[in-house]
């Protein structure tokens, strides 16, 4: 396996702003990485990059909605005339929705798949010459939910499956240039995504989210992505949860649903 190492490289991280984002930025820079911070917050991706460049990191903050292909162009054209190269695309950005398939309207879910999945489709092909340039990694942020169902997040487990199905597949394409691709399925984090839940009409979800186990800190995942990153991983389930999740949904799918569903059952009351 190839061994990357991110001292002068470029790292361009989407939802990087907050949680698991911002998590990454920092981990990146301390490896000596250049962080291209994009988000929707435009100034908070900004405040972020100074506070970087105030570590003496090489930092740049740069608002971009990733469901706007052409934000995304702009974005990580920044990126790269600030640089001249990208060597890292972290596809991080995401929201989600909790509600009853039944009391969703189906713009919620169009909503949730454009962020989580075309956001992330945008944003590799805006890097892509750059990273094929660069022999460079994608590392695709998924979930439990990109390989198990998830009650009440119909539409959150159909952008993550997406993503497993886009991103396997163009890592076949891609390997003969030399770009790797990084796949990571956390279980529940502590990053605030589920305090911008939307419920099933489109407005904030209206009552508190349900986890199974405890939420893993921000920062632990962002370390073991970096490590996975540079090691040659392929696929990463950072924390007992998430590896938990992948052998009972395989080799117990149908007990594996039920539990799932029986501890976040109450997920069904938004709508």
């Amino acid at each position: 396996m190839m061994r990357r190492e991110f001292a002068d490289k470029v790292v361009a991280i989407t939802g990087a702003a907050g949680g698991l984002g911002r998590a990454l930025a920092h981990a990146f820079a301390a490896a000596g990485a250049h962080v291209a911070a994009l988000d929707l917050d435009g100034a908070a991706a900004e405040a972020l990059a100074a506070a970087l460049r105030g570590q003496g990191r090489q930092a740049l903050g740069l608002a971009c909605d990733v469901s706007d292909a052409a934000e995304c162009e702009r974005a990580l054209a920044a990126a790269i005339a600030c640089w001249g190269r990208i060597d890292v695309l972290v596809n991080n950005a995401g929201i989600t929705h909790r509600s009853a398939w039944r009391r969703t309207d189906p713009a919620v879910i169009r909503r949730v798949m454009e962020v989580n999945f075309f956001g992330s489709v945008h944003c590799t092909r805006a890097a892509l010459d750059a990273l094929i340039q660069s022999r460079g990694l994608i590392i695709v942020i998924s979930s439990v939910a990109g390989f198990a169902p998830l009650i009440a997040r119909s539409g959150y487990a159909a952008a993550k499956h997406a993503l497993h199905g886009f991103f396997e597949s163009l890592r076949t394409e891609l390997a003969e240039d030399g770009v790797g691709v990084l796949m990571v399925c956390p279980s529940f984090i502590d990053t605030g995504i589920d305090r911008n839940a939307l419920g099933g009409d489109g407005r904030p979800a209206r009552h508190a989210q349900q986890i199974v186990g405890e939420r893993a800190r921000a920062e632990d995942i962002a370390a073991a992505i970096v490590l996975a990153a540079r090691t040659g991983r392929q696929l990463l389930l950072p924390g007992r949860m998430a590896k938990l999740a992948w052998w009972v949904s395989r080799l117990a799918p149908g007990y594996y649903a039920r539990v799932m569903a029986r501890r976040l059952r109450a997920e069904m009351e938004d709508g």
